[in-house]
């Protein structure tokens, strides 16, 4: 009697559809750009939800999130001022004052006017908020590498390596 082994089901990404029916519809464009793109935007949207989902336990969103981050990794008694912070996050500093004054009401963070000139701020995390970002750090990685398991370390280097190829392409452009 011989043992009937099942047949691996190989999984279709979601823009394989999609590829398929502009080949049908369009075979004249060149559907592998949208395929590339279609799987960046998907796999980022996949990330972006498992982040979004480990933030939840903190309450916080995304943007603060970023702000205490940034902070974190300047060091334990680094302090930035607004416009320095926004550079960082590559914001502008108008979209900093919301996220400021919530984490501030929260006692995660807080403002100093600098002796040099008392209109300057510098913006440091308090010890909650370093303890909050060093606990959350942690699940933050793990929350990534979950994402990324099924990729080796070397398909990870490979892929970060074109994705900024794309990142810095689009910037000398």
């Amino acid at each position: 009697m011989t043992k009937k082994t099942p047949e691996k089901t190989v999984q279709q990404a979601p823009t394989d559809r999609i590829m398929e029916q502009w080949q049908t519809e369009r075979p004249d464009i060149d559907n592998l750009v949208m395929g590339v793109c279609g799987d960046i935007w998907h796999a980022s949207e996949t990330i972006r939800r498992a982040v979004l989902e480990n933030l939840k336990r903190s309450k916080l969103d995304f943007p603060q999130f970023d702000v205490l981050m940034t902070l974190r990794r300047q060091g334990r008694s680094s302090a930035l001022s607004p416009s320095q912070l926004a550079g960082e996050m590559m914001l502008s500093t108008s979209a900093m004052t919301n996220r400021l004054d919530k984490l501030e009401q929260r006692g995660l963070i807080v403002r100093k006017a600098t002796e040099e000139d008392r209109r300057c701020l510098k913006i440091s995390l308090t010890d909650e908020g370093f303890s909050m970002v060093d606990s959350l750090v942690v699940t933050h990685v793990e929350t990534e590498e979950k994402c990324l398991a099924s990729l080796s370390t070397e398909e990870r280097h490979l892929l970060r390596s074109l994705l900024q190829k794309i990142s810095l392409s689009s910037q000398t452009s």
